[in-house]
């Protein structure tokens, strides 16, 4: 049986504004699979990782997650394709205005989720699961770096993706913060959910061995090729 959750065959990717930064992009993610992508600032990781949750346009190849295809994805079915890619920001992108409880049922009732109990248990289970029970009733501003990332991690848990995408999830963060978010995303690997992780962090690499993906001169190496 089959088990690839992502596949990109022959894909170019431009940033916004339609400059070209990587060509002819093959590679495949297994379920449950954690790799890294790894390259400098500007050689095209954020901009790959865009054109996976369709954020920029797919112009050039193919990809196909799950039984989404991208390079012919309709924009109302764009919501439908981001549940089940959870997306895991380096700032965060929080409403400060409202409460944890509040910033992750804004989620759930965008994505479909109705039933004031149903909301209130899934929104228990994946704060707990991050380390947060007590923190429902907290501002954003109340929390730490490292306990606003786990809000993020929560939020991106909500509606169980297959593929949690994390675009530098510890670029603003302490070392041993960071080091605790990041054995956090392996326990959610373990669980059985793959992970494609952006970082600069080469600690990790050694810290946490993975398959590894480098942007670099427009092309991308895949460590397992």
């Amino acid at each position: 049986m089959d088990s690839t959750i992502l596949s990109l065959q022959d894909v170019n990717v431009y940033q916004e504004g339609g400059q070209q930064v990587l060509e002819n992009v093959n590679f495949k993610i297994d379920k449950g699979e954690f790799v890294y992508l790894l390259g400098r600032t500007g050689s095209g990781k954020s901009s790959l990782l865009k054109t996976l949750y369709a954020d920029l346009p797919l112009t050039k190849g193919n990809i196909d997650f799950e039984t989404f295809k991208l390079h012919d994805i309709e924009s109302n079915k764009i919501p439908f394709l981001r549940r089940k890619l959870g997306i895991i920001f380096q700032d965060f992108q929080l409403f400060y205005d409202r409460t944890v409880f509040e910033n992750l049922e804004f989620v759930l009732r965008a994505t479909g989720w109705t039933g004031k109990a149903k909301i209130k248990s899934r929104i228990s289970e994946v704060l707990i699961r991050v380390g947060l029970g007590s923190s429902e009733s907290k501002m954003p501003h109340q929390l730490s770096g490292g306990e606003q990332q786990r809000v993020v991690i929560a939020r991106a848990l909500l509606n169980e993706p297959l593929l949690l995408i994390a675009d530098e999830p510890t670029g603003n963060l302490d070392p041993e913060v960071a080091g605790d978010i990041m054995n956090l995303f392996h326990k959610i690997n373990n669980s059985g959910t793959a992970i494609l992780m952006a970082t600069h962090n080469h600690n990790f690499l050694t810290s946490h061995p993975a398959r590894i993906l480098t942007c670099k001169d427009g092309k991308i190496s895949d460590s397992k090729a």
